[in-house]
C-alpha cells in the first residue's frame, strides 16, 4: 500500500483548493466549485475568494452574486454556501435525505415536534405546500422569513396545534421567534435542497430570500449523478479521507453518509496517510504522489476557509496544543499558513477609520515583511484602511 507524507498531502491539497498560486477571473467556476465557499460569518466567502483570485475585491465578489453567476444557499452542514449557479444540484439536491435518513441540520427540531405531537415528514409535507409563495416575492431578514412562512403554514394545522405553533420559541429569542418560526428555521435546509429557498441580494447588511425559480428564472434542474459529483469534489479536495470525515464535512447522518460514500467504491483507492488508512480518487493518485511545489509560501486565510475544513487536523497542524487556538466553538480566528501548514493565527478589529490586525506566530523564523504584505493586501481587498499590524512571535 502506498504511504504518503504530510508534505505530499499538504501540497496536493493546496493545489486542489487553488491556493498554490494566484488564479485568474477565468478560473472562477473551478475555484468556487471546488467544494463551495462558506459564508458564515458573513463575508467569509469574500476573503476565501480573494485568497484564490486576488482580482476579486469585496465589491467585485458580491457583484458575482448579484449577476447570478454564483449562488448562495443553505448547503453543507446547513450553512450558507456560495457556489456556481450551474452546479446547484451538486450543492443542493445531492444533499437530499433518502427514505429513513435524517435531513442535514434538522436533529434539533425534535423538541418542537414533540410539543406539536407531529412527525417530521408531516410538517415537511405541509411546508412544501406553502413554499411556492416565495416564487413571487423577496423577503428581507432571516427572522422575518421564518415567521412569514410560519404564518403561511398556520391555517393548514389543526386548530388544537395552531395555539402551540404561535407560542414563544423554546430555542432562544422568544420575544422574536415563535415555535412555528423555529420549526421553519430547521426545515429551510430541506427546502433549500429542493430549490425552494435561496439567498437574494443583501440590503445594506441584511440578507434577503426568495425561491430558486424566482431568483434564477427556472426551477432547480437535477442531474442523476449530482450526488456522485459531490463525492468526487470531497475526495478531490480533502483526500486522502475516510467515510467518517465525509460525514463530518456534510454534517449528515451516518446512514446518509454511508450511502453517499459507497457511490464511489469503484473510483477510489486505499493509501496510508499519516499512519492511518484513507482513500483517494484513483485519478488523483499521481498528483498526490508527486505534487508541485506551491508558488505561494505564506497565506493569510480567513477562519472558515475551505482549506481549514480538513478533518484530519494533524496534517494541517501537527502540534495538538495549538488546535484550540484555530478551531473554536463559536468563531474561528484566521490562520497563517506556510507551505500548507498552519504556523499561527490572526484576527482583525474594526475601528472608526480602519482596521488593526493582530498576528500570533508559532515559528519565530516566519518572514515578517511577507506577513505585513499579506495584511495590507487583505485590508485593500475589503476597501478598508490598515491602521496597524501587531505581530507576536512565540517559539514552540
Amino acid at each position: 500500500m502506498i504511504e504518503l507524507t504530510m508534505e505530499q498531502i499538504r501540497y496536493y491539497r493546496l493545489h486542489a483548493h487553488h491556493l498554490d498560486r494566484f488564479y485568474e477571473p477565468a478560473d472562477l467556476m473551478s475555484v468556487t466549485g471546488a467544494c463551495g465557499l462558506q459564508n458564515t460569518p458573513p463575508g467569509a466567502w469574500e476573503t476565501a475568494l480573494f485568497n484564490r483570485i486576488p482580482a476579486y475585491s469585496k465589491a467585485a465578489a458580491n457583484q458575482l452574486l448579484a449577476d447570478k453567476h454564483l449562488l448562495q444557499a443553505w448547503s453543507l452542514r446547513g450553512l450558507p454556501l456560495v457556489f456556481p449557479s450551474e452546479e446547484s444540484d451538486i450543492f443542493l439536491s445531492a444533499l437530499s435525505a433518502a427514505e429513513d435518513e435524517l435531513w442535514i441540520y434538522t436533529k434539533g427540531i425534535s423538541l418542537a415536534l414533540k410539543l406539536l405531537e407531529m412527525d417530521f415528514d408531516e410538517v415537511l409535507a405541509l411546508l412544501l405546500q406553502v413554499m411556492p409563495q416565495l416564487d413571487h416575492q423577496i423577503i428581507t431578514s432571516k427572522a422575518v422569513l421564518d415567521e412569514t412562512i410560519a404564518g403561511w403554514l398556520l391555517p393548514l394545522l389543526p386548530k388544537a396545534k395552531q395555539t402551540i405553533w404561535q407560542q414563544p420559541s423554546i430555542y432562544g429569542s422568544p420575544d422574536k421567534q415563535t415555535i412555528g418560526g423555529a420549526v421553519v428555521s430547521f426545515m429551510l435546509r430541506p427546502c433549500a435542497a429542493k430549490g425552494l429557498v435561496v439567498f437574494g441580494e443583501r440590503h445594506n447588511q441584511t440578507p434577503t430570500f426568495t425561491s430558486y425559480r424566482n431568483w434564477l428564472g427556472h426551477p432547480l434542474k437535477e442531474r442523476p449523478d449530482a450526488n456522485k459529483q459531490l463525492m468526487r469534489k470531497f475526495l478531490h479536495c480533502y483526500g486522502p479521507a475516510t467515510r467518517k470525515e465525509l460525514i463530518q464535512w456534510l454534517g449528515c447522518s451516518p446512514k446518509q453518509g454511508s450511502r453517499l460514500w459507497d457511490l464511489l467504491a469503484e473510483e477510489r483507492v486505499k493509501v496510508m496517510a499519516n499512519g492511518r488508512q484513507a482513500f483517494m480518487l484513483a485519478e488523483d493518485l499521481n498528483d498526490l504522489m508527486k505534487p508541485c511545489q506551491p508558488e505561494r509560501e505564506y497565506l493569510l486565510l480567513g477562519g472558515h476557509d475551505p482549506y481549514l475544513d480538513q478533518r484530519d487536523r494533524l496534517t494541517l497542524l501537527p502540534d495538538k496544543r495549538h488546535h484550540a487556538k484555530i478551531w473554536q466553538l463559536i468563531s474561528n480566528p484566521g490562520a497563517i499558513v506556510y507551505h500548507g501548514e498552519i504556523i499561527g493565527s490572526w484576527t482583525s478589529r474594526k475601528q472608526n477609520q480602519g482596521i488593526t490586525i493582530q498576528m500570533q506566530v508559532w515559528q519565530t523564523k516566519a518572514d515578517t515583511e511577507k506577513l505585513l504584505e499579506l495584511a495590507a493586501a487583505y485590508a485593500k481587498s475589503k476597501g478598508i484602511k490598515l491602521l496597524n499590524v501587531d505581530i507576536t512571535k512565540t517559539p514552540d
